[in-house]
């Protein structure tokens, strides 16, 4: 596998060009391991489920090519879901798709899919906390995002008579008479956060919301206009029920809810998957956006801890969810952040949060890794970080957390954001177009991007006649440059070479 045959980025931060490079390098790692050693973090150590419960009738072994954790004896539907984020950037070196087809080929016949399976036999993965093993309900915003970078449309007609059943599976099993899914708190994936006595999750909730609201959009692309009515049905009814009973208007602010429908006022970063699924109207996002500004709440040195810091819950060491920082919770923050128009918030904390992540690979960052007993105690990234400082998070009662290298997380980072945020690169196949959305103009771009079977080049510069973007392309396509507060513009890029000077515009 040849390096270069990943995108190339351009940033002013070398720093920043250098560890999105390594990040690619390291991804080969985690590219369809099989399990010497059990090696998941005691946070989801799950046990296997008794053969007769929910067997899976597949065939047995994990094979083909896969994303998971080096060294874990599973496959985890979190894995399938954020690493197809990064992975359609690698230019189809690692395709997304396989990692969530393990997943929908072992669709058991009530539409069931479990959040995690075991790679040597491929039965499911339950704990007893948990135990239908229901994992993040977040297949179909993945799916809609994969469409965007591979217009794939044979595919989204494959996946989602999956996700139908699937959809219907979660409502049979944990949708009460309220309208709200009543889950296991272990489903949301956040273990240890402070919610004692809730019942009805406000995340899981939400991302239910968001499953139906993108099942509405891949129906669109289907031009299947029923099955896009009925999805949004869904999606309004329960996002009614998140306003009208998860939303304190004194607080300004989305919590759990226990048995009797009574909000726990615990602020925690699960409140905002609301952005995420367009729940909250202007005036309510006004006042949650504003929260993670604040440094007595989410606003702190690394953005955004998992509780906010005024919590008597939060704890500086991180401390698993009670107040670590976790890479793909900052990048759902920053993606409800872009739902809101707020790219100039969105990009300044992706920056802060990457130079935190930077920051903790030196030396100084790494001295509590010591007790992780690496070899390489220099240049590794971590599941969750310091909310205060540089450095990993820690958890004195759980030494294997934070877990190493844990790249379904860390690459959301060091990839996705770095191109979507940073360099600020919006792509979509099927519409032909690339919105470049930046607050300035700086020395960055990216270089050989497979759109398919296109190959795009982008990068602005300074040249004696003022700033410049040169472009390169296979095929034409439409290219918005939205420079903010400044100027926007759509052009269309004929195949071939060409540059454009801004001042022009």
């Amino acid at each position: 596998m040849i390096k270069r045959d990943f995108p190339k980025i351009h940033f002013y931060d070398q720093d920043f060009v250098d560890i999105y490079d390594k990040t690619w390098a390291w991804i080969q790692d985690c590219w369809n391991i099989g399990c010497e050693q059990g090696g998941l973090s005691p946070l989801e150590r799950p046990e296997p489920l008794p053969e007769t419960s929910h067997a899976a009738d597949k065939p047995l072994s994990i094979e083909g090519n896969f994303f998971s954790y080096p060294s874990s004896p599973a496959i985890q539907q979190a894995d399938a879901i954020f690493s197809s984020f990064f992975l359609v950037y690698s230019n189809r070196i690692y395709q997304a798709h396989p990692t969530l087809d393990v997943f929908y080929d072992r669709q058991e016949p009530n539409g069931a899919i479990r959040s995690a399976y075991q790679i040597e036999t491929g039965l499911p993965v339950v704990d007893k906390d948990n135990p239908e093993g229901l994992g993040l309900p977040l297949f179909a915003w993945a799916e809609f995002n994969l469409y965007h970078k591979s217009a794939n449309k044979k595919r989204v007609k494959d996946v989602l008579p999956i996700l139908h059943r699937y959809t219907e599976w979660i409502d049979a099993t944990f949708k009460r008479s309220n309208g709200l899914y009543q889950v296991p708190l272990s489903a949301t994936s956040m273990v240890n956060a402070p919610r004692e006595g809730a019942v009805y999750p406000m995340d899981f909730n939400t991302m239910m919301a968001i499953n139906v609201l993108y099942m509405s959009a891949l129906a669109d692309i289907l031009n299947d206009k029923e099955s896009s009515f009925q999805y949004k049905r869904q999606y309004f009814s329960l996002k009614t029920r998140i306003n009208t009973l998860m939303w304190d208007p004194d607080d300004g602010f989305y919590y759990d809810i226990d048995q009797n429908e009574k909000r726990i006022p615990v602020k925690m970063l699960a409140g905002y998957w609301a952005l995420l699924a367009e729940i909250p109207n202007d005036d309510k996002a006004e006042q949650l956006i504003a929260k993670l500004q604040a440094p007595q709440f989410f606003g702190a040195p690394h953005p955004f801890p998992s509780v906010a810091v005024n919590e008597p819950s939060f704890d500086e060491s991180g401390r698993g969810y009670r107040g670590a920082v976790f890479p793909h919770l900052t990048f759902m923050v920053i993606k409800g952040l872009e739902r809101y128009q707020r790219w100039d918030l969105a990009r300044e904390c992706a920056i802060r949060h990457l130079y935190f992540v930077l920051d903790s690979m030196s030396p100084e960052g790494a001295i509590h890794a010591a007790h992780h007993n690496t070899v390489h105690s220099k240049g590794q990234l971590w599941e969750a970080y310091l909310p205060l400082k540089e450095g990993p998070a820690q958890w004195p009662e759980q030494p294997d957390f934070p877990r190493v290298q844990y790249l379904t997380y860390d690459a959301l980072s060091t990839i996705c954001l770095t191109i979507e945020n940073i360099v600020g690169l919006f792509i979509s196949l099927p519409r032909k177009t690339v919105d470049w959305i930046i607050p300035n103009l700086e020395i960055m771009g990216v270089e050989n991007l497979s759109l398919k079977k296109n190959m795009i080049t982008i990068l602005s510069n300074k040249s004696g006649r003022g700033w410049e973007i040169h472009m390169e392309s296979e095929k034409l396509y439409y290219f918005t440059i939205n420079i903010l507060g400044k100027k926007k513009k759509t052009l269309p890029i004929p195949s071939g070479k060409c540059s454009m000077l801004i001042d022009k515009l």
